[in-house]
């Protein structure tokens, strides 16, 4: 690799629903002057106007990689993911109790440079499909951190007001980089 060719590492951003990772992955791109890769689900919800059944997590794991694949070339430095697989099958199991074997197999094999998981302290707003309650946000959140934890997968767990969210991450960045 030449001097000039500067790598460009993976950001996922996960958490549960309506604790900003949309708007924290926004928000790192602009900071970075990179690209961010909206999350699919959303999209998905939005044009079947009903949340996906069991068999269609796999569709909403896959289509999100495939998105970050077809981003990554605009990336600077960083594409910043919003959430990733690991969600989607944790998703999965809170819902329908299990993950099919596939969306396991892509949960696991897909990686990310860091790990960030946005605290459930933004005010919880109800979307009417998508999102269920904030006691359900509460345990989709432990449930992630049980599985980070569970897998020794180290992540940085931001809170507070956006711009506290997007310090928290500069900071973590500038000794990760360093």
């Amino acid at each position: 690799m030449s001097e000039s060719t500067v790598a460009v590492h993976r950001m996922a951003i996960l958490g549960a629903e309506s604790s900003g990772k949309s708007l924290l992955a926004e928000a790192l791109a602009r900071r970075y002057q990179s690209v961010w890769v909206p999350e699919y689900l959303r999209e998905f919800v939005d044009t079947h106007q009903r949340v996906p059944t069991e068999a269609e997590q796999i569709l909403i794991a896959r289509t999100q990689v495939e998105r970050e694949l077809a981003l990554f070339a605009e990336a600077k430095d960083w594409l910043f993911c919003d959430t990733s697989p690991l969600m989607t099958a944790l998703y999965s199991r809170h819902y329908f109790g299990r993950v099919d074997t596939e969306l396991e197999a892509l949960e696991k094999q897909h990686h990310y440079d860091f790990i960030v998981v946005t605290a459930p302290d933004f005010p919880w707003t109800p979307d009417g499909l998508q999102r269920e309650s904030p006691a359900v946000r509460q345990q989709i959140h432990e449930q992630l951190l049980d599985l980070l934890d569970e897998r020794e997968i180290p992540f940085l767990m931001v809170t507070g007001s956006l711009p506290d969210r997007v310090e928290q991450v500069d900071f973590a960045l500038s000794f990760l980089l360093s």
